[in-house]
């Protein structure tokens, strides 16, 4: 009986690990004991011991608990021990048979000479941040940051994530295009009538599917001292929907919410101004090339200079630089490279 009970724990702390994994930022215990079905005392018992052998952790502020790295220690010493080069390359070697076409790996500390697909910096990690826990507990939230610090950059690849409705606004749009534009993210066909009748169909989608996050970029092209309608539809739909909402834009955003919308200040739960990159966060987005040091102190430049500088300019130039690379059967990025590629471009 005694040997039922333990496996019955065993069985438990488990799943209790799972449902943790599944909220990076931290879970409450009441959520964790809905989730797992377990009791609430149950469930305080076992985190006590997950807490107690260091595997959990309970933030002091809102009381609420994760993982520690102490799991992913775990784990390491089987990923290092893994010969993921072999593995791979008899994936290769048989894919190469199927179709004929000559497969290779790049052999160890080679450059690729290719951009990361998407390079998690300090900003990047923070508008991920923000947009997941808007999801997550159903909250507001305000990312502001300068043109090409790299806010739709991020906001777009949390946008591949199922239940996110990503909208970009321009300067041209009628409260009906935003409408429009919200329904056509959900998949919903477009309604008729009022726009009141409209945002409550939108409504009542959300409290019907649960779990979305609605996230509007460009919004402070949606607002100005004469005009907060396009806004205060947000906040109606907000208000009375079970979504979380991300509103995005640049620095003037923060102002204009602030001055103009002082009912939708004071909801926002989650808040984010992007700093850019950072000359180690530049090293890290460049290494996969072959560069000069005259030439990374250039591209550190072009990435981090407080007036002219950011992701955008970096990420342009290095584009054009993997052009005449390409032209030139070159690998080296040199700082006359550089000098070229930026002829290319209108700075």
């Amino acid at each position: 009986m005694a040997e039922k009970s333990g496996v019955q724990s065993v069985e438990r702390i488990f799943q209790l690990i799972e449902h943790l994994a599944a909220h990076p930022t931290g879970v409450s215990l009441q959520r964790l004991a809905e989730e797992t079905g377990l009791a609430k005392s149950t469930v305080h018992r076992l985190l006590a011991s997950l807490v107690g052998l260091g595997y959990v952790v309970q933030d002091e502020e809102n009381g609420h608990y994760r993982l520690t790295l102490k799991m992913f220690e775990l784990s390491s010493g089987i990923v290092d021990s893994m010969d993921i080069m072999g593995v791979a390359k008899a994936h290769l070697e048989r894919l190469s048979q199927r179709t004929g076409e000559a497969v290779a790996l790049p052999e160890p500390g080679r450059k690729t000479g290719r951009k990361p697909v998407f390079y998690e910096s300090r900003d990047a990690k923070a508008v991920l941040g923000v947009c997941q826990s808007c999801q997550e507990y159903i909250g507001l939230g305000i990312v502001v940051a300068r043109s090409g610090y790299g806010k739709t950059y991020s906001l777009r690849q949390y946008a591949k994530l199922p239940r996110v409705a990503y909208i970009e606004c321009d300067d041209t749009m009628s409260s009906r295009d935003l409408v429009e534009a919200i329904e056509r993210s959900l998949g919903l066909p477009i309604g008729y009538g009022t726009i009141w009748r409209r945002v409550n169909g939108i409504r009542e989608f959300f409290n019907t599917n649960r779990g979305y996050l609605l996230i509007i970029d460009e919004a402070d092209k949606l607002v100005s001292k004469y005009t907060q309608k396009k806004m205060e539809i947000l906040r109606a739909i907000f208000d009375q929907s079970d979504v979380g909402l991300v509103i995005a834009g640049e620095p003037k955003l923060e102002a204009q919410i602030k001055t103009y919308l002082v009912r939708m200040a004071n909801r926002v739960d989650f808040y984010a101004s992007l700093r850019g990159l950072t000359p180690s966060e530049v090293e890290g987005y460049l290494e996969g090339f072959e560069i000069e040091p005259d030439a990374l102190l250039e591209l550190k430049a072009r990435a981090c200079n407080m007036q002219t500088g950011c992701f955008r300019l970096l990420d342009r130039t290095l584009s054009n630089v993997k052009r005449i690379l390409a032209d030139r059967g070159e690998e080296v990025v040199t700082l006359k490279i550089i000098e070229q590629a930026s002829s290319m471009m209108m700075l």
